[in-house]
């Protein structure tokens, strides 16, 4: 596809510039990504966003702890008694990332059910 010789680094990263295409490595501290049956929880993940021409792919490299979603604990509070299954973690990202109190970054978890980023976006309107 790209010639004949040896894969050269530096030739493709100018290539992939004049594409459009901009590739940026994320510094992550974990990555979840939610299905309906489970959780996929990156902890030592390497990501790289990639960004061609205003689409944006994230690429994933790591290995997975899988959670249950009907896993009773995980929608347990420290009292036993099920909660709205919102992570503190995940309150506490979107309240910092969008300088929010902890009460309004609840809140847009819930209406966008448990989405971060759609929250943070929700919050910054």
């Amino acid at each position: 596809m790209f010639g004949g010789g040896g894969f050269d680094s530096r030739k493709m990263q100018q290539m992939m510039k004049q594409m459009g295409i901009d590739i940026d490595e994320l510094d992550v501290e974990e990555v979840i990504i939610r299905t309906a049956d489970e959780e996929l929880v990156f902890t030592d993940a390497d990501v790289q966003r990639m960004d061609a021409q205003g689409q944006e792919t994230y690429n994933i490299v790591g290995s997975p702890e899988r959670r249950d979603r009907g896993d009773s604990a995980a929608l347990e509070g420290d009292d036993g008694e099920a909660d709205d299954a919102i992570p503190q973690e995940d309150i506490e990202m979107v309240a910092d990332r969008a300088g929010v109190s902890e009460d309004e970054a609840r809140e847009a978890l819930e209406a966008t059910n448990g989405m971060p980023l759609d929250a943070i976006q929700q919050l910054s309107e």
